[in-house]
């Protein structure tokens, strides 16, 4: 199932696109952590992640030398599972106080150190200058829902959307790439979206599903690289 414009969407503004959602998340995240041990919910699912992560694995074009940044880190399993893999320049921001916390508690038991974590709002309109990972840019920037969650905000979704598309074009370098990873947003959706700055450079394959004759993807996970 495709759409061509952002009208077509079949989601609405949620709590998911609020603050104090995700504050109150993980403030339960980190309770769960600290008596048992869980880190939490991976968004989408290891799957989803462990794609991304073969594909830049496979990727001639990526070692793990370059410097990765994860939009909405969360837990920051997409950065240990990446630390693990080799990688040693890694940063994750999130919002949330309460994720960049639970992030650290669990690299800090894995005995993980190349990873540096920071709150940092990424629809704040001076977010490029006020927080100190954000002023660089970065080989990979990952988003893995967070445009999603953003595209939930209610009442100011649509300039939410506006202002992250400029924090990830000043965050992503010039021979960098894009990896979006999406659940509300097809395809064609994302690349209507973000093509004033960016260009489909590859789709990473999700599962697909057939219904009423059409085909389509729960998850949509593209590579997109800056425009020259």
């Amino acid at each position: 199932m495709s759409a061509s414009s952002e009208s077509k969407r079949d989601f609405v503004s949620s709590e998911l696109g609020t603050k104090d959602y995700w504050d109150e998340t993980y403030d339960r995240e980190i309770k769960s952590f600290n008596d048992f041990g869980d880190v939490g919910e991976i968004w989408f699912g290891e799957d989803s992640q462990e794609r991304v992560l073969d594909w830049l694995e496979d990727c001639d074009l990526v070692t793990t030398d370059d410097s990765v940044l994860d939009l909405g880190c969360g837990n920051g399993m997409m950065l240990i599972e990446m630390a693990r893999r080799g990688y040693t320049s890694l940063t994750g921001v999130d919002y949330s106080q309460g994720a960049i916390e639970l992030a650290k508690a669990i690299a800090e038991k894995e005995e993980i150190t190349c990873i540096n974590y920071q709150v940092a709002d990424l629809i704040a309109a001076d977010c490029t200058q006020k927080y100190t990972c954000l002023t660089r840019q970065y080989k990979i920037v990952i988003d893995k829902g967070t445009y999603d969650a953003i595209s939930l905000i209610p009442d100011s979704e649509v300039e939410a959307r506006q202002v992250y598309l400029k924090t990830v074009k000043h965050l992503v370098a010039e021979n960098g790439m894009f990896v979006i990873t999406s659940c509300n947003w097809t395809k064609e959706q994302l690349l209507h979206f973000w093509k004033t700055d960016f260009e489909l450079f590859e789709k990473i394959p999700t599962p697909s599903f057939q219904f009423g004759g059409q085909s389509g993807n729960t998850v949509t996970s593209l590579v997109l690289k800056p425009k020259p």
